[in-house]
């Protein structure tokens, strides 16, 4: 991806390739694009509502097209998985819904067995990003 107008196309790509799996983990440094990528994924699923980082609140709830939910969840701010289990993710998780999450490798132990990687990083230009998937199953290795 060369520039953030590339965004539509590859949120689309991504929502192609992830086919019925809800449980979606976005790896990057600080300030990679994480969030801005997950903005873009909303967008093409028709969230209405502004997109934003839940790194205080943890899950931010939105809702696309036609009712269905999506949470987006930012585990950078926490200091143990007890943290996430106090909040009730194992619920979110097992929800059906969509779970995009940011810093999944906080939580690497209550993360379900199957479900979709995305890694991000700087490319050569300012705005470049490399963004790959893969899909993960029968365990995450963090």
């Amino acid at each position: 991806m060369s520039s953030k107008q590339d965004l539509p196309f590859a949120a689309n790509e991504l929502l192609s390739f992830i086919g019925q799996k809800n449980i979606i983990l976005f790896e990057g440094e600080m300030a990679a694009g994480k969030t801005t990528f997950i903005k873009a994924i909303c967008a093409q699923k028709g969230v209405q509502e502004p997109v934003s980082s839940p790194t205080f609140s943890l899950v931010n709830e939105y809702e696309g097209a036609g009712g269905e939910l999506i949470y987006h969840f930012d585990f950078y701010r926490i200091d143990n998985e007890a943290e996430a289990l106090d909040m009730g993710v194992l619920e979110y998780f097992s929800s059906g819904h969509l779970c995009l999450i940011e810093w999944p490798s906080k939580v690497a132990g209550l993360l379900p067995d199957e479900g979709v990687e995305v890694s991000i990083e700087n490319g050569e230009a300012e705005e470049a990003r490399i963004i790959s998937m893969r899909v993960y199953d029968g365990g995450h290795d963090g």
